[in-house]
């Protein structure tokens, strides 16, 4: 039943598609809101009504200095305190966790782990390849052929894949994205995984989702990061079969890399 209100009311709000697990209680946080906003609205203009009839001037023709000589006025403030407190602390706090799972990150051994690297206009990745492990990395290293500092001496960087706003991911895998920047402050941003981590230089930021919908979703910049800012919708990630990914990780792997 609230699943089905959920998705009716998403459905009015126009909310893009939805294609991660820990999405969804980011818009039911929305959702709900907005059915509060609707219930205070009704609320607060039945009691402007109220007033328009109650103090018109054909009820009360003559002003009155002394004001309301009960003290309902006092009991409904404190009844409208109590309602605040308990919409506080029994739905604000409670959701606005469950909304900030995305810090809480998962089991790093059955994640596929991807380094971001943010740069005026695009998105540059690295996978860890079929051995689940980054090569070693130094930032003496780092150069324009060589943004992330690799070693290419380690052998665990013979099999690392570096690609250039195309972003491959499993379908049902949970995903890891390390966030981090070559210029300017950037925010790494997949409305339909409803996930959005500033890109810093010098910082490497953990972010993670889990997809649960195959298909190929934009990348955004939520950062005004320079005059091509809007370049930066150019980069994709293409969520498929376990399968699909396997294939395309291998393809990519052997040190073929795709930077602009």
């Amino acid at each position: 039943m609230i699943d089905s209100l959920i998705a009716t009311f998403s459905k009015l709000l126009q909310l893009p598609v939805l294609a991660s697990e820990n999405g969804k209680p980011v818009d039911e946080l929305i959702i709900y809101i907005h059915w509060l906003m609707i219930a205070l609205f009704a609320g607060w203009f039945a009691y402007f009504c109220y007033c328009l009839w109650r103090f018109n001037s054909s009820r009360n023709p003559k002003a009155d200095h002394i004001g309301a000589r009960s003290h309902a006025s006092s009991w409904i403030e404190l009844f409208v305190a109590g309602i605040e407190v308990v919409i506080l602390v029994g739905f604000a706090i409670p959701m606005w966790t469950r909304a900030n799972d995305v810090t809480r990150l998962p089991d790093a051994d059955k994640a596929v782990k991807i380094q971001i690297m943010a740069q005026q206009f695009g998105w540059n990745a690295r996978y860890a390849g079929k051995d689940g492990e980054f090569g070693k990395q130094a930032m003496k290293l780092v150069n324009a052929d060589n943004m992330f500092g690799v070693d290419p001496s380690d052998e665990k960087s013979k099999d690392d894949v570096t690609v250039y706003n195309d972003l491959h991911v499993p379908v049902g895998v949970p995903i890891i994205a390390y966030v981090g920047s070559k210029d300017v402050i950037h925010s790494f941003k997949i409305i339909a995984m409803r996930v959005t981590q500033d890109a810093i230089p010098g910082m490497r930021i953990p972010c993670w989702f889990k997809p649960t919908k195959e298909g190929r979703y934009q990348i955004n910049c939520a950062q005004l990061c320079g005059n091509g800012h809007a370049s930066m919708a150019g980069g994709y990630v293409t969520v498929e079969s376990q399968a699909d990914y396997d294939k395309w990780l291998a393809s990519k792997a052997g040190g073929s890399t795709s930077f602009e």
